[in-house]
């Protein structure tokens, strides 16, 4: 009889175990929202730097129209700076008071900040009924409410979410084909300058936490730093980093840490290489070093695709030609440690991997024509959906959590909208008819506005292909003739009226929206 525990002690163990997660979950909040207060110090250094520069900008504006006017420059200077340095301690100086200042304040504050300097130069594309572009929020200012937690300690054996993150989030879905006639993007005459690579540009990605920064990469191995130019017509190049692999290989694909501090890209598992490489940007933006992951989980052939699971900032999936989907944790030391997901859920090359903002999904499309998702906290599949064609590329909507698009290799219906609440029913398909060749290449890859109702696509022609989703139609509500050769890329730009293309013509193309 001595041997089984008193209810009392059954009582006490309830209460350390519960005590115990909530712990545990307060750990996770409180280290969740460290890195949110690190990405809005980063948010607060960047606009006052662009507001030191605008306010330079300004005095030397108000300085030639004093000495047109026949006035003193000294005096109309000094006038100037003190009226400046009123007008910035009133509208920034809230930023740096003591950690005793309210949360709610500070708040506040931030989002006038972004209000003023973020979207004010921001011309908004044609709006849709629930959705415009100067309402769109940068992925790396979310904020979490009391509201918005949701901490639930639950027994032994129950699924246990630590908090969940509710982000600002649109109904697009119900839009989809809802109007007869699409809304065309107006832009203004495109800008073309050199990649400076050698061999064709093969990735592009833009910077999470800056707009003005985004990278490309080549066969030739190099990354280059691109900075926008204030005028936004040109880019400056910042920095070129030799990023080949040991074996020589260059990056097939390339993302940017959420923080926007790092690049990660990816290469191949054959002849023992190198499979993960993370390129290191100190504050002022130049490239340090680049380093290589030590772990090979990957066994043979390329690896196709890697993306930072939208959930948190410290996981990444990548897909390769073996079948695999891998997921790779940062643990208590800064390193990268990886977790085979599925090797055999796939029957031919992962193409494709994301994860879903609200659920703790991972999304894999393949050439053996199967969409999939699997369920990370459970450890398995969670449906399958199997499409008429080969799938290229996967890639959740910015603004509603439950649409993802993915890339078919079908003609005329290449892209395919799904809903992750039914699973297995496309929503919407378009598409468009290639003139130069009938082939679907991977290299061809899509981007989502940031207000979730435009896609854009490269083509094996030189066009980018643009899709308005409320369209009924299925072929695109416009093309632009963007490049002398074909199209890899456009992507669009979150805060700046911007799409940046690349090309097989070794050109990068900015094209200003108006």
């Amino acid at each position: 009889m001595g041997l089984h525990p008193s209810p009392t002690e059954h009582h006490q163990n309830g209460v350390v175990s519960s005590r115990q997660e909530h712990e545990e979950a307060l750990l996770a909040l409180i280290e969740h929202r460290t890195r949110e207060v690190k990405r809005l110090r980063n948010y607060i250094s960047y606009y006052k730097s662009q507001l030191e520069e605008a306010e330079k900008s300004l005095l030397e504006s108000k300085s030639k129209l004093a000495r047109l006017r026949g006035l003193t420059g000294a005096s109309s200077s000094h006038v100037d700076t003190q009226q400046v340095k009123i007008e910035r301690e009133s509208k920034i100086g809230s930023f740096h008071k003591s950690d005793g200042s309210s949360k709610n304040h500070l708040q506040s504050k931030l989002r006038l900040a972004r209000v003023g300097s973020k979207f004010s130069h921001s011309v908004p594309l044609p709006p849709s009924p629930s959705v415009a572009w100067s309402t769109v929020k940068s992925d790396k200012t979310r904020r979490i409410s009391h509201e918005q937690e949701n901490i639930e300690v639950q027994g032994r054996g129950s699924k246990r979410k630590f908090f969940e993150q509710k982000e600002t989030t649109e109904e697009v879905i119900p839009l989809i084909c809802k109007s007869s006639s699409p809304e065309s993007v107006l832009y203004q005459a495109s800008n073309h300058f050199s990649s400076q690579h050698k061999r064709r540009v093969r990735c592009i990605a833009v910077c999470p936490v800056n707009d003005h920064h985004f990278v490309t990469s080549a066969l030739d191995g190099v990354v280059n730093l691109w900075e926008v130019h204030s005028s936004q017509s040109v880019a400056c190049l910042l920095k070129s980093t030799n990023c080949i692999s040991p074996q020589q290989r260059w990056p097939e694909d390339i993302v940017w840490h959420p923080d926007g501090n790092s690049l990660l890209s990816v290469y191949s598992a054959d002849g023992r290489d190198s499979q993960i490489s993370v390129t290191d940007f100190s504050a002022d933006g130049r490239a340090n070093h680049v380093s290589f992951l030590e772990d090979k989980p990957h066994v043979t052939g390329v690896i196709n695709s890697i993306a930072f699971l939208p959930r948190e900032n410290t996981s990444f999936v990548t897909g390769g030609t073996d079948h695999a989907v891998v997921l790779w944790r940062e643990n208590d030391q800064n390193k990268w440690k990886p977790e085979t997901l599925h090797r055999n859920l796939h029957s031919s090359a992962v193409m494709g991997v994301s994860g879903m903002q609200q659920r703790s999904v991972v999304l894999s499309v393949g050439k053996d024509k199967r969409i999939l998702g699997y369920d990370v906290c459970v450890g398995r599949k969670d449906f399958t959906q199997q499409v008429d064609s080969k799938c290229l590329s996967v890639l959740p909507n910015p603004r509603d959590f439950n649409l993802f698009m993915v890339q078919t290799g079908t003609p005329e219906r290449q892209l395919r909208l799904f809903d992750i609440r039914s699973k297995r029913s496309e929503v919407h398909g378009f598409g468009w008819k290639q003139e130069s060749s009938e082939s679907q290449s991977a290299l061809i890859n899509q981007a989502w506005s940031p207000n979730g109702v435009y896609i854009t696509s490269g083509s094996a022609d030189p066009m980018i292909h643009i899709f308005d989703i409320r369209y009924n139609g299925h072929k695109p509500s416009q093309s632009i003739e963007a490049h002398q050769k074909r199209v890899f890329r456009a992507m669009w730009l979150r805060s700046l009226p911007l799409l940046v293309s690349i090309s097989s013509d070794l050109n990068i193309g900015l094209h200003k929206i108006v």
